[in-house]
């Protein structure tokens, strides 16, 4: 049956069921490699009005390239995996000075872009100019786990050959950006993590998993890093006008946004310890020190678990200090911030 058969039952069911998207109306590679890198480790109904927020803000390479670093973090907020986001104006500055800000289209060319990867590269190929390259995403290892029984892990370096092997295999290189749009679909819209629509499946006859009652075991992963748990000790500290915001470095999470002064620890603190830590961190007495929230539940990150606290300390006059940006109350909305800020922003009223 395969590889000939494959393509017509997927082809019928895309025209059938999929979905109705401003970048797969375009052959614009600018407009599908915003979508592509927007939707890496992020689902397309929350990915959507980013996209088009950044079309809007962005219309051109030109645009996206003439930003500054805080205008893109400020508008990607909420994302999350902010080093897409550097890397994205990283490359929109290579596109401008290296490609006189004409967008490449091959695959060569692609894979040479800050942040591009294999799939990126060949997903804005394909797409865009019907390049006959496979891609192969979360959706993609998924359905071919499931229908061709492949037990490999899919994140090991055999497991990303095998299934490449597989792709390429079953790829119909006249219509290449339709298949692989539509293999990604159909493991977005049926053959999904959890309750696939394995009733209605068009593979369902020939699928090894439904066959072998091992449709929920497949794809297999490697188990990840252990998660560690990490205390986040943040320090209001203002005058009646005034806070301090403070960027973060490289080397961590969240590198670029803004925060407030901050204290890491493996262990949640005792009043006297966060007064304490706070004056070493600002080299100042910092007088009372007073509780304003503190977040019980864990604000998930992929590979790490973070408990913040947040304390307030209001001073006659907010000094300079080094490192450290004195900001108006009104304008603190305006910097970029991570979601566990934004949250807590949304309830702080200076």
């Amino acid at each position: 049956m395969w590889p000939s058969n494959f393509y017509k039952i997927l082809s019928f069911w895309y025209l059938e069921n999929k979905r109705d998207l401003p970048w797969r109306n375009s052959d614009n590679p600018y407009y599908i490699w915003l979508s592509e890198i927007i939707l890496q480790q992020t689902r397309v109904v929350q990915g959507l009005p980013y996209f088009l927020k950044f079309i809007e803000v962005f219309p051109t390479v030109f645009d996206l390239a003439a930003a500054s670093e805080d205008e893109i973090l400020k508008l990607w907020q909420g994302l999350g995996y902010y080093s897409r986001a550097r890397n994205l104006h990283a490359a929109a500055k290579m596109v401008v000075n290296d490609y006189n800000g004409k967008f490449p289209k091959t695959y060569k060319e692609l894979i040479k872009l800050k942040g591009v990867g294999v799939y990126t590269a060949s997903a804005v190929a394909s797409f865009a100019s019907n390049e006959p390259v496979a891609v192969v995403d979360g959706n993609v290892y998924r359905v071919l786990a499931r229908i061709f029984g492949v037990f490999i892990p899919i994140n090991s370096s055999e497991g990303e050959k095998e299934f490449k092997k597989i792709a390429d295999s079953l790829l119909n290189v006249e219509e290449a950006s339709t298949h692989n749009q539509a293999i990604m679909e159909f493991g977005a819209l049926y053959c999904t993590p959890k309750k696939p629509k394995c009733v209605q499946c068009p593979f369902q006859q020939n699928c090894y998993s439904y066959k072998e009652q091992l449709v929920m075991e497949l794809p297999i992963k490697l188990k990840k890093t252990k998660i560690k748990s990490r205390y986040f000790t943040y320090y209001i500290i203002k005058d009646k006008k005034e806070v301090w915001l403070h960027k973060r470095g490289a080397k961590d999470i969240w590198q670029g946004l803004y925060q407030f002064p901050l204290v890491v620890s493996d262990k949640e603190l005792r009043l006297d310890e966060v007064k304490k830590k706070g004056e070493e961190l600002l080299c100042k007495e910092l007088g009372a020190v007073r509780l304003v929230q503190r977040n019980d539940k864990a604000h998930k990150l992929s590979h790490q678990h973070l408990f913040a606290s947040f304390y307030e300390v209001e001073l006659d006059k907010l000094p300079s200090v080094g490192g450290f940006e004195k900001v108006m109350f009104d304008q603190v909305e305006v910097y970029p911030v991570s979601v566990l800020i934004s949250n807590f922003l949304k309830a702080y009223v200076f």
